[in-house]
């Protein structure tokens, strides 16, 4: 399990060879499910050449103070320190002189009941084998089932010394993989989970057995990239196992290479996603705030402690990024510079082998490396991009955005509708293609009609015990619980349209202005600008003339262009006071 955290790291002697890239885990280059050192090939310089004083970027020297600051930092000013301090407090490892920061529950608590009503005789049932990876926690060992439904398979077992949870947080994440695990189980691409016992000084978890390998071993014996038409079978197999978590309210939080087995060593083997241990629940309208995951891997919101199943997308696009080109998008001499790198860097698309590959594949990247995380794709709209279009084995599952959208356009004023259904408009074929899967997936009438009962039924119908927990259905039930018409295809699509999301696009600015011309000919009309703020539902107490005399055309009264933009956004009161 790989929690962020930071440690100076040495930097090679000679840079011309291919040396060592800095872990992710608890010693630097330390694999935490293999416990070996990997050598990557595909090292990649800084993204920050200028980024420390008097350094170039090839310097075998670096300077401890960068020269570039962050516009929203956080203290302590260096987050390697930051997060390091939080990954001694999750697992109960301050020192008395260790700088720490008050985390509230964080803290260790004397007479920790380490009971977790698991079964007891696991002895009886597995006979251990040889430690096959080791992370922060324990270790995981094959082992072999002695009687029983898995008497002589072979099954994988994570080891978790009870004395290494010496906080409340620590056991709270053992109890919660072992729920996440059993409540998941199932996805062809996700390792099943068997059983969990535990005696007086440990827990087992006992789990599918993968002898293929990880995915990181993969992309080193492919000499540190895959060709485009291999990296789309590993991509889909990857959004299509998050695809089914995020949907169940889970996210996973330490996505990388590393955290990928094979099933078998045969070439067409199924990849599976292993490690749930910093995994944790999340509705469509929360957001999570303890950094966790793998420096190199980590999405810019969790640097900045608000964030939600986007943040598995960033690590996505990270691991995409590397299967296509052999490189890292963010690379820098120590952890703490890595993260200045996610949070002020842009990952570089001029280099080879990028010039070479196709237009699609280095449009899905970027849509999945976009800083900000509104205007990230989900996992099902990645399935339905272009570049995985027609590959046979991808299946679009149900996205949740769509409820979180259509909620809003539901509560949205008639002016704003009017603006989306123009908008909804100039969608491409593919937007169209993606929009009528989840239409479908909701189950319309003969007629062509959806409503809001539909969500629920959709969703109860993809529901495990991980959802329950994760109280995705309450979200649900609020949606369908809003009185409203029935939707047919058009407006659905009008509803479901993620503006952030087209903002992202590099189309963003044709797709604004063809939508303008549609709201021309059919829903822009003469408007005051006090019913222009009753519309928007602004308070009395805003100066709404200040504010929205811009919005407003003088010639005519009819909302401009700049309004209409804006309106497509959405705004309150609260967002006028911000600005």
């Amino acid at each position: 399990m790989g929690l962020c955290h930071g440690k100076p790291i040495e930097p090679p002697q000679n840079l011309s060879e291919n040396p060592v890239i800095p872990g992710e885990n608890n010693e630097p280059g330390l694999n935490s499910s293999t416990g070996k050192t990997p050598k990557f090939p595909f090292y990649s310089p800084s993204p920050l050449p200028s980024g420390f004083k008097n350094s170039p970027a090839n310097s075998s020297s670096v300077p401890s103070t960068p020269l570039r600051f962050l516009k929203r930092p956080f203290p302590p000013p260096s987050p390697a320190k930051h997060i390091k301090a939080l990954l001694a407090r999750r697992h109960g490892s301050v020192k008395p002189n260790e700088a720490t920061i008050p985390e509230g529950s964080e803290c260790e608590i004397i007479g920790l009941d380490k009971n977790f009503g698991f079964s007891k005789n696991f002895t009886s049932h597995y006979e251990l084998g040889e430690e096959v990876g080791r992370g922060h926690f324990g270790y995981t060992c094959s082992a072999k089932g002695k009687k029983g439904s898995l008497k002589g398979q072979d099954v994988a077992v994570k080891v978790i010394p009870k004395s290494k949870m010496t906080t409340a947080i620590a056991i709270e994440d053992v109890r919660r993989e072992v729920k996440i695990l059993r409540a998941l189980t199932g996805h062809k691409n996700l390792v099943q989970f068997y059983d969990a016992y535990e005696d007086e000084d440990k827990v087992y978890i006992v789990m599918e057995l993968c002898k293929g390998g990880e995915l990181l071993d993969s992309i080193l014996s492919r000499g540190g990239k895959y060709p485009e038409e291999d990296a789309k079978i590993v991509m889909v197999q990857i959004l299509s196992v998050v695809a089914y978590c995020h949907l169940q309210g889970v996210v996973h939080r330490d996505l990388k290479p590393e955290n990928f087995l094979f099933a078998s060593k045969d070439e067409n083997s199924t990849l599976k996603a292993i490690d749930f241990g910093l995994s944790d629940y999340v509705k469509p309208d929360e957001r999570l705030n303890d950094i966790v995951g793998s420096a190199y891997y980590v999405a810019p919101e969790v640097l900045h402690r608000s964030y939600g199943t986007e943040a598995d997308m960033w690590s996505i696009g990270v691991i995409a990024y590397i299967l296509l080109c052999g490189s890292r998008p963010f690379w820098a001499r120590t952890e703490s510079g890595i993260f200045r790198a996610v949070l002020k860097a842009d990952p570089s698309f001029e280099e080879a082998p990028w010039p070479s590959l196709s237009p699609d594949a280095i449009d899905f990247v970027k849509r999945l490396l976009n800083k900000d995380y509104r205007k990230r794709i989900t996992a099902a709209q990645a399935l339905s991009h272009p570049w995985l279009a027609g590959h046979h084995d991808v299946k679009i599952p149900l996205d949740t955005i769509t409820y979180k959208l259509v909620k809003a356009y539901i509560c949205s004023s008639s002016l704003r509708k009017a603006a989306l259904g123009a908008l909804a408009k100039t969608l491409t074929i593919p937007q169209l293609a993606y929009l009528r899967e989840q239409f479908t997936l909701l189950g319309p009438n003969k007629s062509g009609f959806i409503s809001l009962q539909n969500f629920k039924t959709a969703m109860s119908k993809n529901s495990t015990d991980a959802m329950k927990d994760s109280r995705v259905l309450d979200y649900v039930n609020v949606v369908s619980s809003l009185q409203y018409r029935k939707l047919d295809f058009e407006e659905f699509c009008a509803a479901a349209i993620s503006v952030h999301q087209l903002e992202g696009m590099e189309s963003w600015e044709q797709h604004a202005r063809h939508a303008y011309e549609f709201f021309e000919k059919d829903g822009n009309r003469p408007i005051m600008i006090e019913e222009l703020a009753s519309e928007l539902g602004l308070s009395p107490s805003v100066p709404v003339h200040v504010v929205l005399q811009d919005w407003i055309r003088h010639s005519d009264g009819k909302l401009s262009f700049l309004g209409f933009v804006r309106l497509l956004h959405g705004v309150s009161s609260r967002s006028f006071q911000k600005a």
